[in-house]
């Protein structure tokens, strides 16, 4: 199989890593990340490269591009730790592309694609635990279109998007719905994440919505599969400088007159966080490469994916810190904000010991081995 990237696509990436480098300094991360964690001007910058469209068809103005570019981006926003969550740009483009009508997709993904309107997926709840098919938030059909009450948790900056893509049941069944933050019967509250983003509560009361679709849990679970793709990426851009930045420091940190780069079982722990980050890298291309795939085959790759990048991202991440001694722990190394972005990232879109029960769960006869 050639894993080799287009020309097309290696200019994507030099245009995103051009940026991260340049325009998204760890000091501008700091400041974002104080400021309650969000820059609207860096997400205008990630709209201006066309980042926001990736997934919009260029009939309404995106770039209409694949999956693998998706990994592409997601992998250099990952290296500079960006805190601006482009994979629900991505969520969105792709849901009400593909299942919304056309009037809803003329409304809203030129607003996507130019980053005029951020919308995030709002459907986590407590009791659910990761399960997709449990929902408490009730929609109710009304003249003139749907209203939505529940309550989700841990929405990607809930209290400062525009919209929300809100799974509900519709008497047994489960549909997905477009809310504006802005309606009556909408109310947030916004905190700061563990890796310096920001997420919300947010409530819904009578609050009016517009169905995305009466498929509500196929859409839901094609909307997670994106996301999970796309922090795999991320993970790997992570886990890259993380590694990056491991090595630099055995290289100039002394210990007995000599570098602790120069101690065996020191370089032994490095060489397997490189084996760790190149088994997460080849299960992020394979997850990337079957996001178009059906159904089944798709959710049993992203469960396969995530388990490997969940092990990886732990191991690389405390490794790193270990390695670094105290200092790793501490604020001003860029380390410990490496390592709390891969623990963030495991627990995104269901942890690493969900994710094996869902590899569990989907072995056939064939016990678990690729077809």
């Amino acid at each position: 199989m050639d894993f080799n990237f287009t020309d097309e696509q290696e200019q994507l990436r030099d245009a995103v890593r051009r940026w991260v480098d340049k325009g998204y300094s760890f000091t501008r991360r700091r400041a974002a990340a104080n400021a309650g964690g969000f820059d609207r001007a860096a997400w205008g910058e990630l709209a201006e490269l066309g980042l926001c469209g990736l997934y919009v068809p260029e009939a309404h103005g995106g770039m209409g591009m694949g999956p693998v570019e998706g990994m592409v981006v997601m992998e250099e926003l990952g290296r500079g730790i960006v805190l601006e969550p482009l994979a629900q740009a991505l969520i969105a483009g792709a849901v009400i592309a593909g299942y919304a009508d056309a009037a809803t997709q003329s409304q809203w993904l030129p607003q996507v694609a130019s980053g005029d309107a951020l919308v995030t997926l709002a459907y986590q709840e407590r009791a659910a635990r990761y399960r997709l098919d449990l929902c408490e938030t009730k929609a109710t059909q009304v003249p003139g279109g749907y209203v939505i009450s529940g309550k989700k948790s841990l929405v990607p900056v809930g209290d400062l998007a525009d919209a929300f893509l809100v799974s509900a049941k519709v008497n047994s069944l489960m549909g997905l719905f477009l809310v504006e933050r802005l309606s009556s019967g909408v109310s947030t509250q916004g905190y700061g994440t563990q890796d310096g983003s920001r997420a919300a509560e947010v409530q819904f009361k009578n609050a009016p919505a517009v169905l995305i679709t009466s498929d509500g849990l196929r859409a839901l679970e094609h909307a997670v599969d994106i996301g999970i793709a796309a922090i795999c990426a991320e993970g790997v851009g992570v886990m890259d400088m993380t590694l990056a930045t491991t090595a630099d420091y055995m290289n100039t940190r002394k210990q007995f007159g000599v570098t602790i780069a120069s101690f065996q079982a020191l370089r032994h722990r490095v060489a397997d966080m490189k084996m760790q980050l190149e088994l997460a890298r080849s299960m992020s291309y394979y997850a990337s490469l079957k996001l178009n795939a059906p159904a089944p085959e798709r959710r049993a790759a992203m469960a396969r994916a995530k388990y490997q990048l969940g092990n990886s991202m732990r191991f690389v991440g405390q490794q790193a810190v270990q390695l670094h001694g105290g200092m790793g722990v501490t604020d001003e190394t860029i380390v410990s904000h490496y390592f709390k972005k891969l623990t963030q990232l495991e627990l995104s879109f269901g942890d690493t010991l969900h994710h094996l029960g869902e590899v569990s769960d989907r072995m056939q006869d064939s016990a678990g081995v690729f077809a």
